[in-house]
């Protein structure tokens, strides 16, 4: 969906931390030149972006050195049993969770998180036999892909890794079709994840200050007793604004976000894959009270305690 405005609140971000292709530092340098007012870096099972910036002085508040900056994280939980007891899904079927306001320092919520991504890594190595089996080796381009992540840029591997490797290798044209030749659910070399489910990463988030909020799922208002039972563990939003979802969709989330009781949010999910950071704002539009409302809301949530 293209705005007419520029979009100035971006909740939903990935950097080298997790799959993203910048640094931390280079994607809040863009976020600033863009002229972001409140941002989330939402890397995958891990808040070492968010730690990095804020170490550096950054993104307390939306100021001359860039926007406000919210600490956020994104869980892709197991959610095909809770599926299931609805009479929908599929196995391997996932629902990602993000989470924002957590105590980035919490270590209870830092061991959860620790576990996931331990997973990724086991399920990686999986994929990576996998691929070598069907001949589709990528021994020599995964280690220059996680070379140039840094040495604290291995905390949440993922697929889109090993995609980015299959296309250095010539086994795929794009991150796309990486996953729809090789990766996805279905093909040759699918992996299962394991890790939190659903109840497991919402109950985790709350416990460390944080809101829960489903992300990018516009199946969510064909799925009522689904949000229900997630609602009942704690859930607090939808993603209502996302870069991908046409006006009728995101009309049809707010007013389902609405008639829920649940925060919109919104964001680009922007990993850098295919296009710059201003491109893919220019795909996006977030209203200015969804970053406020969502603040409001942590601050209260955090007042009474959690």
């Amino acid at each position: 969906m293209t705005s007419r405005r520029p979009n100035r609140v971006d909740l939903h971000s990935h950097s080298r931390r997790s799959d993203g292709v910048l640094e931390p530092a280079d994607l809040y340098a863009r976020m600033k030149s863009y002229g972001m007012r409140v941002v989330a870096l939402s890397d995958h099972d891990t808040l070492a972006g968010y730690r990095e910036l804020r170490a550096a002085g950054l993104g307390e508040r939306p100021s001359s050195e860039g926007p406000q900056l919210i600490p956020a994280v994104e869980i892709n939980t197991l959610a095909g049993s809770v599926l299931r007891r609805h009479g929908m899904g599929r196995d391997g079927e996932e629902l990602h969770i993000l989470g924002f306001g957590m105590d980035p320092d919490d270590a209870a919520f830092e061991s959860r998180l620790a576990r996931q991504r331990d997973g990724r890594r086991i399920r990686l190595e999986a994929t990576v036999e996998c691929l070598r089996r069907h001949g589709a080796s990528i021994d020599e381009q995964l280690p220059q892909i996680l070379a140039a992540m840094g040495p604290t840029g291995h905390d949440a591997l993922g697929r889109p890794h090993i995609a980015r490797a299959l296309i250095m290798a010539g086994h795929a044209d794009s991150v796309d079709d990486a996953f729809e030749r090789w990766i996805d659910h279905g093909r040759p070399c699918y992996v299962p994840r394991e890790g939190l489910g659903p109840r497991d990463a919402i109950e985790a988030i709350r416990a460390a200050g944080g809101l829960p909020v489903l992300a990018h799922s516009p199946a969510a208002p064909d799925r009522p007793e689904v949000i229900a039972e997630l609602r009942s563990w704690g859930l607090a939003g939808l993603e209502v604004h996302y870069h991908t979802f046409v006006p009728e969709t995101v009309a049809r989330m707010k007013a389902f976000a609405l008639e829920q009781g649940l925060l919109a949010t919104g964001g680009s999910d922007y990993h850098g894959d295919t296009m710059d950071y201003a491109a893919a704002q220019a795909e996006t539009w977030v209203p200015g009270e969804v970053a406020e409302k969502l603040l409001e809301a942590i601050a209260a949530f955090q007042a009474e305690g959690r």
